[in-house]
């Protein structure tokens, strides 16, 4: 008896084990690399997420918006999708052009020349979360500089 009681709690924590690794969806997101490649072989319309490690609502959007089925299916296939942390001291190569983070070298929190080129507003401070829906040609299609819920950013990905 005590060996079937063994047997069926090993099944058991053995399917069970198996059943909490299998991996949830998550959206397909690639480096601006990557993403100069894909637009010269397949056009699609482009989802730039900017973010930083201190920002609260890009971690909120990352784990309500980012994480919901309707929305990763979405993006997944429609869009190319890139995330980028503003504060990144890497240097970013996009369209036969070279992108630095200058700021690093004397701010605190500095900002990727790249992420102030694309994501800035005239006449007001640089602030996060912002996100760049670009259409098949790359042209700025919709500016998102604050937070959003997943309906409303489908709303915005079905324009």
């Amino acid at each position: 008896m005590d060996y079937l009681k063994l047997l069926a709690i090993s099944f058991f924590l053995y399917f069970g084990n198996l059943h909490s690794q299998t991996k949830a969806p998550t959206i397909n997101w690639i480096s601006w690399e990557e993403l100069d490649v894909k637009l010269e072989k397949d056009p699609k319309k482009t989802l730039v997420f900017f973010h930083a490690d201190w920002c609260e609502y890009c971690k909120k959007i990352d784990r309500v918006v980012f994480t919901k089925p309707e929305v990763i299916n979405k993006i997944n296939a429609d869009y190319y999708a890139v995330r980028m942390n503003v504060e990144t001291t890497d240097t970013i190569y996009f369209d036969n052009n070279r992108f630095v983070n200058t700021q690093a070298l004397t701010k605190r929190n500095g900002v990727h020349e790249l992420a102030l080129l694309l994501a800035s507003r005239t006449g007001k401070a640089f602030s996060l979360p912002v996100t760049l829906l670009f259409t098949e040609k790359f042209e700025v299609n919709k500016r998102i500089f604050e937070y959003y819920t997943s309906a409303s950013l489908l709303n915005n990905l079905e324009d």
